[in-house]
């Protein structure tokens, strides 16, 4: 009975010694925008981050839906679980900046993907989305030599990360006959991104070429082109890796697409974090910008991008 009692003690002793270990590490977290498939990738690169970052434990948030009031409510729960530090993908930085101040004021908060350059921010660690948004641009411009009328299709118009594509790819085009009609917004509903182009096809007959500029757009003009036999027929320029839009590129069907690293956004991203944490803020650029490049992805080189991208995702 004084073994088994011991036992006893001794297991019991284990289970508070590894909970008190548990409790002990600080907490990371990754805020996205909103759900879509694009953040999976992400989530990848924060996974292989935990491994090399044993001290931490690494938290992945998702908001039920692309809203600033939800995402903030999604900080104001970390913050008060007593999470060590927050990187978010602001939904709306023009009207967010008082809210988010109030969160760096209670722990360092970093931004990527979509910046809040009027905040206190530590950091921001993305593309420069007015180098991607330019790129789209000169893919454009190859793919259509005599020009065309381009609508551009976009989930949140007002972040940044949105208006400065945008802005990119119209100085790119400036000067070659390109015009980018109009963008139409779905606040990242996947069945407003559908019924955008469906609307299209049908009010805009003279639109030779559209632009997805958020992940899930294109995939949503492939559907729809392929459902009105349109495929081939109207240039498609795309942003992001999403699998329909490889899968386009590589039969043809879009002229290119605009790939970011967002594996690189939610793996060095936290491990900037931790070291910021930590203390250690060599990390930090003297002007507060990490840009991790984009790359553009043609028929020419999407198999090598999709055996590396596949490979990161098994990491």
């Amino acid at each position: 009975m004084k073994i088994a009692g011991i036992a006893a003690a001794m297991a019991v002793s284990v289970l508070v010694t590894a909970s008190a270990v548990a409790a002990d590490k600080k907490q990371l977290a990754f805020v996205v925008n909103g759900p879509s498939d694009f953040w999976k990738i992400a989530e990848a690169g924060v996974r292989k981050a935990q491994t090399e970052l044993p001290d931490y434990e690494l938290l992945f948030k998702y908001p039920e839906r692309a809203d600033s009031a939800i995402q903030q409510r999604l900080m104001d729960d970390l913050v008060a679980a007593g999470v060590s530090a927050i990187a978010v993908s602001v939904v709306d930085p023009k009207t967010s900046t008082d809210s988010i101040n109030r969160i760096a004021a209670q722990v360092p908060l970093f931004t990527f993907d979509s910046d809040a350059t009027d905040s206190n921010r530590v950091a921001y660690i993305g593309s420069s989305n007015t180098e991607l948004g330019k790129n789209a641009g000169e893919v454009a411009v190859k793919a259509l030599p005599n020009g065309g009328k381009c609508m551009g299709f976009v989930g949140l118009p007002g972040a940044d990360n949105a208006r400065e594509r945008i802005e990119g790819f119209k100085s790119a085009v400036a000067g070659h006959n390109i015009e980018l009609v109009d963008v139409r917004g779905d606040d990242i509903d996947q069945t407003r991104a559908r019924a955008n182009v469906d609307d299209t096809l049908v009010a805009h007959p003279e639109v030779n070429c559209m632009v997805g500029f958020y992940s899930y757009n294109p995939p949503r003009i492939y559907e729809a082109l392929r459902d009105a036999g349109k495929l081939g027929q109207i240039t498609v320029v795309a942003f992001d890796e999403d699998p329909i839009t490889l899968g386009a590129v590589k039969e043809g069907s879009f002229a290119g697409t605009v790939v970011q690293q967002p594996f690189e956004w939610g793996y060095q991203g936290m491990k900037l974090l931790a070291k910021f944490v930590s203390g250690d803020k060599s990390g930090i650029p003297a002007d507060g910008i990490l840009i991790i490049p984009g790359i553009v992805i043609t028929k020419d080189n999407v198999d090598q991008f999709q055996a590396d991208f596949q490979a990161k995702l098994k990491s």
